[in-house]
């Protein structure tokens, strides 16, 4: 496995990050601990979850599985860089109005502390704000997150789904406070999806703010089963957005076929060619899948291949406003 720093932090973090989104849901128990056993072994050492993944009436049940696989002991608190989120609603209707999502300082207290009871464990290092919310002041934010990391609590503050404007407001107001600010931003960002080409992964890369790339896959659709998807998949059940992007598709499982190479791992592997890149999430369902995507650090991709893969999935044109203007 290879490592990097966590954006201008110095916390090392492996080039890929498991994401637990599927524990509970679609992945039972006994084969999430595997999975992490698993990427442990393999020198995986970043995780992420959220408060909210298990979803509706089992929101929590992710952090939970998590939190047993730790309690199992082993040492494997002490190798993970754990990172959770909070914004949504949870199942607490003692909270009235205040579960609404929302980045309040009240409800940052309260799913902090309740995050912490599902996962066994008295810190989290990374603490990341799920969504944007801009009817709360950084004053609010900033102070907060101070008294979580002063309580040790926390190790550092993230962010998940902020434009760019919102990163450089976040980092302005927190040297005004002398703290260190953001040390990443969670972004969706594939070769499907490279919006984020103009005004986030510069903004995360001029700032110090180390970018983790959700969704590098597109939902699946760049993991090489879209054009022959398994009956009853999600795919199969919904054919329109395959028929959209099908030329770009074929062309893309060439590219691969002529590389050796699996159609997600290139994938993966085209996210961490970004500057600003820290790792993309991956979401194995299976330890088979696990597996398979541990090779993607070694991926190297050359200029004939990214001039290719800009041919296939073009971007923006690059960072703004020189993409679109003179």
């Amino acid at each position: 496995m290879k490592y990097s720093y966590l954006g201008r932090s110095g916390l090392k973090v492996s080039k890929l990050c498991l994401g637990t989104m599927n524990f509970g849901v679609d992945t039972e128990e006994s084969e999430a601990f595997k999975i992490m056993d698993a990427a442990v072994d393999a020198g995986i050492n970043f995780f992420d979850t959220a408060n909210i993944y298990g979803w509706g009436e089992n929101a929590g049940r992710t952090e939970e599985i998590i939190g047993k696989w730790f309690a199992q002991g082993g040492g494997r608190r002490e190798k993970v860089v754990l990172a959770t989120k909070f914004y949504g609603e949870m199942n607490d209707a003692n909270d009235g109005p205040n579960n609404a999502a929302g980045l309040s300082s009240y409800k940052m207290r309260r799913h902090l502390e309740a995050s912490l009871r599902r996962l066994q464990t008295d810190h989290i290092e990374l603490y990341q704000m799920h969504h944007v919310d801009r009817n709360v002041s950084w004053d609010e934010l900033w102070e907060g997150f101070h008294i979580a990391l002063h309580q040790g609590k926390i190790g550092y503050v993230g962010s998940s789904n902020f434009a760019g404007r919102d990163l450089v407001k976040a980092q302005y107001e927190a040297k005004a406070k002398g703290m260190l600010g953001l040390v990443s931003e969670q972004h969706k960002f594939s070769l499907l999806c490279r919006l984020p080409e103009l005004e986030v992964l510069p903004a995360a890369d001029e700032h110090g703010i180390g970018v983790i790339a959700w969704s590098p896959l597109d939902g699946g659709l760049l993991g090489g089963n879209a054009l022959r998807p398994a009956p009853g998949s999600k795919r199969a059940n919904n054919p329109g957005r395959v028929e959209q992007h099908r030329a770009q598709l074929e062309a893309f499982e060439q590219l691969c076929r002529e590389l050796g190479e699996s159609e997600a791992n290139v994938a993966l592997a085209w996210t961490l060619t970004h500057p600003a890149m820290t790792a993309p999430i991956i979401g194995p369902r299976t330890l088979e899948q696990l597996e398979t995507a541990l090779r993607v650090v070694d991926i190297k991709l050359g200029e004939a291949e990214l001039k290719r893969l800009d041919e296939i999935f073009p971007g923006p044109g690059g960072e703004a406003p020189q993409a679109y203007a003179w």
